[in-house]
């Protein structure tokens, strides 16, 4: 069976990035062995925004886990997405838990979990967890580790 992707509209094509995460469009596409239990990461090493009342970037390494439902989130658009942060002003906390929620909200996973392991500002690492419930049992989540700043040395 094969599946019907035009419904895409960034996939195979030029796009822009969107200058703000609410103009930035998600797209998904069905899980593929839909009744399969696995985990799907994306690692974003490089993910930046700005900081809201001082305008200075801001840092992070995201990672994201989830066990797929009905859909998958397709990548192009999950990386245009993240792009879309870095002229956005957010706190770490809600940069973090928006784009979890996003997901959630496109995709109704069976689980999803996010770490935002940002890196200093004001000489202070704040770093985000949030996971929409228990991990599913039988499925393999390795650890996301990421070490936590250690500052030179």
């Amino acid at each position: 069976m094969t599946e019907d992707y035009s419904g895409l509209t960034q996939l195979g094509q030029a796009t822009a990035l969107p200058r703000n995460p609410q103009e930035a469009v998600l797209e998904r596409v069905p899980a593929p062995h839909q009744g399969l239990r696995y985990c799907v990461r994306f690692t974003a090493p490089e993910f930046t925004s700005l900081c809201p009342l001082t305008g200075q970037p801001d840092f992070a390494h995201l990672v994201i886990d989830y066990v797929p439902g009905e859909w998958i989130v397709e990548s192009k658009s999950l990386k245009n997405y993240l792009a879309s942060f870095r002229n956005h002003g957010a706190f770490h906390e809600a940069c973090t838990l928006d784009i979890a929620q996003r997901l959630v909200g496109l995709l109704t996973p069976v689980w999803l979990r996010i770490g935002g392991y940002w890196y200093p500002r004001g000489g202070i690492p704040i770093d985000v967890f949030w996971q929409s419930g228990e991990a599913p049992r039988g499925v393999w989540i390795p650890a996301q580790d990421v070490q936590p700043y250690r500052g030179r040395g």
